[in-house]
């Protein structure tokens, strides 16, 4: 029997690049999660990934773990294209170019329009063997805010909820402390800290006094895990949010859209903290949720947002096909049928209903983690 080894695929040591890359996955906004691994004769010589906004990109982290000596000849595995641009990084395109790699192999090409293809293009032309799409789907879903906001100037919407297994969120009262156990809530506060924004609802806040920040006693992530401190938006129409309001008092930053600045509310509220944004009003009066998520896109730079609130904003989100994810905790509990639903849609034909596709379902502590997407 041969001692042999067999030869280790592309698919293995993209990977790995793509393991590296989730490494980031609190940190890197808002650039992209991406991995970086060297390898030369089926060995790897040298790893990286990128990890916050203006340090070094996954390419150049793994070039410098690396013997140069070995660099020459040797393929990189990167799970999105090099970068060609001058940012304040130099483009890695050149540097895997000038440490004369023989072989790049991408997950999938950089979806920002102004770069895409163009650091893929600067290889070839050096002589560099490429070879584009080794676990795409893997690298694009680890990256789908960032596709998301490229694309379509937009952020990934993510739906936070949860409930009963009734399908209930709180009491007739507004009552909802807590439904879910520990794990969930700590479950919670990590969808958190990957989120460029929290969104909510002045309903929502004004019943909980919300604070709407990742707990780090709840959350477990290290502080070099940690990343920035996500946006606070809170969607009042009629500037209802008080300036005492606890989350007012946190560190970081509160975005308060609404349809009319309206004095002295708008004042007052400036003086605590908050940023008053004024956006169109959709036809029913109330702020314009694509107007939100346009102004976070292209203002904030937001690659994913968390939407947490009552049922009444997740309704609208839905209801104006604006969620791309939901994610359900649901506890073996039942809180009965005067209690509040999950989605406040009315709905009153079959052929309305809305599908989603479940794309995963797993056991957090007592509870269950169910995550959707809409059809």
């Amino acid at each position: 029997m041969s001692n042999l080894q067999p030869e280790l695929s592309d698919e293995h040591f993209m990977a790995r690049a793509i393991e590296l890359a989730a490494r980031g996955l609190y940190t890197t906004m808002p650039n992209p999660r991406v991995g970086c691994v060297l390898v030369s004769d089926g060995e790897v010589i040298g790893e990286g990934f990128h990890q916050r906004a203006g340090e070094g990109h996954a390419e150049v982290n793994a070039l410098a773990s690396a013997d140069a000596a070995r660099v020459r000849g040797a393929t990189a595995y990167v799970s999105l294209e090099p970068c060609s641009h001058y940012g304040r990084t130099g483009p890695c395109c050149e540097a895997l170019v000038n440490a004369g790699i023989s072989r790049l192999v991408v997950a999938m090409q950089d979806p920002n329009p102004d770069v895409a293809g163009r650091g893929i293009a600067f290889c070839e032309a050096a002589g560099i063997e490429v070879k584009v799409g080794v676990c795409e789907a893997a690298a694009q879903q680890l990256n789908a805010g960032f596709v998301k906001r490229m694309r379509q100037q937009r952020p990934f919407v993510r739906v936070k909820l949860a409930a009963s297994l009734d399908g209930r969120t709180a009491m007739a009262s507004g009552e909802s402390k807590w439904i879910t156990g520990p794990a969930a809530r700590r479950q919670v506060q990590r969808l958190r800290a990957r989120s460029s924004a929290i969104i909510s609802g002045v309903a929502a806040v004004l019943a909980d006094d919300s604070r709407l920040t990742v707990r780090e006693s709840e959350s477990g992530l290290s502080s070099s895990e940690a990343g920035p401190l996500p946006l606070r938006v809170v969607i009042d129409s009629r500037l209802r949010l008080p300036p005492t309001a606890s989350m007012l008092s946190e560190e970081g930053r509160t975005l308060v859209f609404t349809t009319a600045r309206r004095e002295p509310q708008a004042q007052a509220l400036s003086s605590a903290g908050a940023e008053i944004i004024e956006v169109t009003a959709s036809d029913d009066g109330h702020v314009s949720l694509a107007a939100v998520l346009s102004y976070l896109a292209s203002e904030e730079s937001c690659n994913e947002v968390l939407v947490e609130s009552g049922a009444s904003l997740a309704g609208a989100f839905m209801g104006q096909h604006l969620v791309d994810e939901v994610v359900i905790f649901m506890a073996p509990t039942l809180l009965g049928s005067t209690a509040l639903p999950l989605f406040d849609m009315q709905l009153t034909q079959m052929s309305e209903q809305q599908r989603l596709v479940i794309s995963d379902v797993r056991a957090v502590g007592d509870d269950w983690q169910i995550i959707a997407r809409p059809v």
